[in-house]
């Protein structure tokens, strides 16, 4: 369950500090699927014995002298072990159940392996080849036991002391080898890292002192690492190497409450995040819907090029020329169809300009929800939630334009009434008088907030002209309210992400309770 819950934790906002709490995540997930899960499958398993260490520390000559022949390769070349090698005793054949580390290594059977454990040569935690760093890694997360191997010249360098930390905090079984020392300065040099090791809180780990033998080739004289083998043997035997296993195992486990508690602290840090973001978006677009359904109310949308635009046509094809008698305009098929051509550029015209305006009501919300997220206080995770300036005016004006086309289409809707056989005679007339597009150019002008268009209109159709244009006018500003709202939509959509909901931490949390109840 843990295991299901780990996995299916996201941090999706760019919270600082997030990549830490990402990473233990990783790390529990590696620990759960390498050691933890695979360990308790099968525990009588023989307990794995992990050779790591950095370049040139001499793991693989170590490995070969430990079991008497060279079986994993050694030498001067850099990287030497390309391929970990798993040996075990023959005789433990039938326990050995494939896992993490049998899938990765070359499995050997060998007498030079005690019972009751598996020897194992990982390639180094420093290789060059990032293959295999990873593969080290894996391994060392997978083992029972770490025996790690320095040398005298750099047991001071970070690395070694990276790996044992690691391996503590994991509640990993540690022993260390200490590797070609001059015997001139072994003292100085033991007390020294034994020193390094209580600093690290590590007084209790088993040291092992090879001395250097000089240069040479093949395996090193079995008298060298005696100790060792010696304290391997130790280790060896059904209940004894369960011990190791059990006491690692314990060691996992005891580690796994404060990852836990990290990743659930992370989730919770990001929904907190998230919740601040929601009321922020939500604080800042009222004010702007309300801007914009003003300005839309005001007629704004008329200014500029549709005022020159009605002049042009109400100058050259003088279309506000009619004659009115009781209440209806009266006019010739032939002249309203020679209006209809002259009132369509002002249809275009009148789209166009609502387009824009649209648009432009969008940019107020977009930098709203700037200044909001990510300006001079931004708030964590503000800026990964906002789209991208260029991805957003493509969506803009893709939803101008939407919200124009249907705001045009209730305008012809209007014109359909006004001109069926069942409606009033003035309707009939006015579409008769200016044509169908000639009357939607009209009444979406005056919507627009061209007075000149609106008194026409009110000319023709009296009450119920100045009621469609109200409509149309309303539903204008609602639309223009509506471009607000879609600015905020991929903002709450990444938001409303199921791992940033206010119950993202409980599974975790329910995890972690189970766990400290099994300590």
């Amino acid at each position: 369950d843990l295991r299901c819950d780990g996995a299916a934790v996201r941090l999706p906002l760019a919270i600082d500090g997030a990549s830490e709490p990402d990473a233990s995540r990783r790390r529990l997930l590696t620990q759960l699927d390498e050691h933890l899960l695979p360990r308790l499958r099968e525990l009588s398993s023989p307990a794995i014995v992990v050779i790591a260490g950095s370049t040139g520390a001499g793991k693989s000559t170590l490995y070969n002298s430990l079991l008497g022949e060279e079986v994993s390769q050694a030498g001067v070349l850099r990287p030497t072990t390309r391929e970990p090698v798993l040996a075990f005793n023959p005789l433990d054949a039938d326990v050995i159940v494939e896992g993490p580390v049998t899938r990765v290594a070359r499995v050997i059977d060998h007498d030079g392996v005690p019972r009751g454990t598996g020897l194992l040569d990982a390639p180094d935690l420093d290789s060059l080849l990032s293959e295999n760093r990873d593969t080290a890694s894996l391994l060392l997360e997978a083992a029972d036991l770490w025996l790690f191997v320095t040398t005298a010249s750099r047991y001071g360098d970070a690395l070694p002391w990276q790996a044992l930390s690691g391996a503590k905090e994991r509640g990993a079984s540690v022993a260390m080898v200490l590797n070609r020392v001059p015997r001139e300065t072994l003292t100085t040099i033991r007390g020294d890292l034994l020193q390094r090791l209580r600093d690290h809180g590590m007084d209790g780990v088993p040291l092992f002192v090879v001395p250097d033998v000089g240069p040479h080739e093949g395996l090193l004289d079995r008298s060298v690492v005696a100790p060792v083998a010696r304290w391997l043997t130790m280790l060896a035997g059904p209940d004894r190497s369960r011990a190791v296993i059990v006491r690692t195992l314990k060691g996992s486990l005891a580690a796994l409450p404060d990852w836990v508690t990290g990743v659930s602290d992370a989730v919770e840090e990001q929904v907190e995040a998230a919740a601040d973001l929601r009321s922020a978006v939500e604080r800042a677009l009222p004010p702007v819907q309300e801007t914009v359904r003003r300005t839309a109310l005001d007629g704004a949308v008329a200014h500029g090029s549709l005022e020159a635009r009605w002049a042009q046509v109400t100058g050259a094809g003088r279309v506000d020329r009619v004659k009115v008698r009781g209440g209806v305009v009266r006019s010739s098929r032939r002249r309203g169809r020679a209006r209809d051509l002259v009132l369509a550029p002002l249809l275009d015209e009148t789209r166009d300009a609502a387009r824009r305006t649209l648009a432009a009501d969008g940019v107020l919300a977009y930098e709203a929800l700037r200044a909001a997220l990510d300006g001079d206080r931004p708030l964590p995770g503000g800026a990964d939630v906002l789209p991208a300036e260029d991805a957003a005016a493509a969506r803009r004006e893709a939803s101008a334009t939407t919200q124009v086309q249907q705001w045009a289409t209730r305008a012809e809707h209007v014109v359909a009434a006004l001109g069926a056989p069942s409606a009033s005679e003035a309707g009939r007339a006015a579409v008769k008088a200016f044509g169908e597009t000639g009357v939607a150019a009209l009444l979406l002008a005056g919507a627009a907030g061209n007075d000149d268009a609106a008194r026409l209109v009110r000319t023709v159709l009296a009450d119920e002209g100045d009621e469609a244009v109200a409509a149309l006018r309303d539903d204008l500003a609602d639309r223009a309210a509506t471009m607000v709202e879609r600015e905020a939509e991929p903002v709450l959509t990444t938001l409303a992400d199921p791992a940033l909901a206010a119950d993202a931490a409980v599974g975790l949390r329910l995890r972690l309770a189970e766990l400290r109840r099994l300590m």
